[in-house]
């Protein structure tokens, strides 16, 4: 069996599949909020340093010795996938219902009709009804949402929106500059980022969302702002060539081994005939 082939195969496959990523990544460049993906390809050699000293085989024996040859005949596989949250670069739009996180790790909380996710991107609007939402719809949920289950809504007559640093909103009294107090932004801090998973429209959706507390001071809520992607384009173009590269590289094998070795083979065995 030529087990150079199929691991030339399984390793454009996982090609294949880090281009996929490579080029989601590209289309969320302008995309709010948008985190970017990676994917770790498996590497026999250093998962078995790590991993040799608690293996039931001993080494320099023959169990291990055969051992060692199975496994190095193992095609290559993406062992694992995450989400790199650093916090992308802030644009000023002059929107009074925009808003920013300048931290790591935080997100806004809106009702969606699956359920309650996360979100970074804080382009909002108000609805027909005064309601603020996303640009998809969905609720951005208060601080006390929890307990009140009430939603983050505004008068005809607020002219006027300043959100502080803390996600606290003021509005201007009708027909003056003086404000008062609303409702607070729902802004919170999961405990593991790891738990959080992509479930489209730039939503995270987060195991025990019910059990989440709003910080009361995070000091991270920009107004006027949104937070663009993370994404580098420049590190993700040089990415997709080293992918191209390797496809290539792959296929060159591939041939190599059903072209070149089986005609080396058949010519053998005539000659030996």
């Amino acid at each position: 069996m030529q087990t150079g082939y199929y691991g030339a195969a399984a390793g454009m496959v996982v090609q294949f599949n880090r281009l996929d990523n490579i080029a989601n990544n590209l289309a969320n460049v302008n995309t709010n909020g948008f985190k970017e993906d990676n994917v770790v390809v498996g590497d026999f050699m250093r998962l078995y340093k790590e991993a040799r000293d608690e293996l039931p085989n001993a080494n320099q024996t023959k169990e291990a010795a055969q051992f060692v040859n199975r496994t190095m005949t193992r095609t290559p596989h993406i062992v694992d996938e995450y989400t790199n949250h650093n916090v992308g670069s802030m644009q000023k739009t002059q929107n009074d219902l925009d808003v920013a996180l300048s931290r790591e790790g935080l997100f806004f909380l809106v009702k969606t009709p699956q359920g309650i996710r996360l979100t970074r991107d804080g382009s909002f609007i108000k609805d027909n009804e005064g309601k603020l939402t996303t640009k998809q719809g969905y609720e951005v949920l208060p601080s006390d949402y929890f307990t009140s289950q009430s939603s983050v809504s505004f008068e005809e007559s607020d002219s006027l929106v300043e959100i502080d640093k803390n996600g606290q909103i003021y509005t201007n009294v009708p027909g003056s500059l003086n404000q008062i107090q609303k409702q607070k932004l729902f802004v919170a801090n999961p405990d593991n980022l790891n738990m959080l998973e992509k479930v489209g429209d730039n939503l995270f959706e987060y195991k025990g969302t019910e059990k989440l507390k709003a910080l009361e001071e995070s000091g991270a809520v920009f107004q006027g702002f949104v937070e663009k992607s993370n994404v580098n384009p420049v590190k993700m173009m040089t990415e997709m060539i080293e992918t191209n590269r390797l496809v290539g590289m792959y296929q060159k094998v591939m041939d190599s081994q059903m072209n070149d070795m089986n005609r080396d083979a058949i010519e053998k065995i005539a000659k030996k005939a």
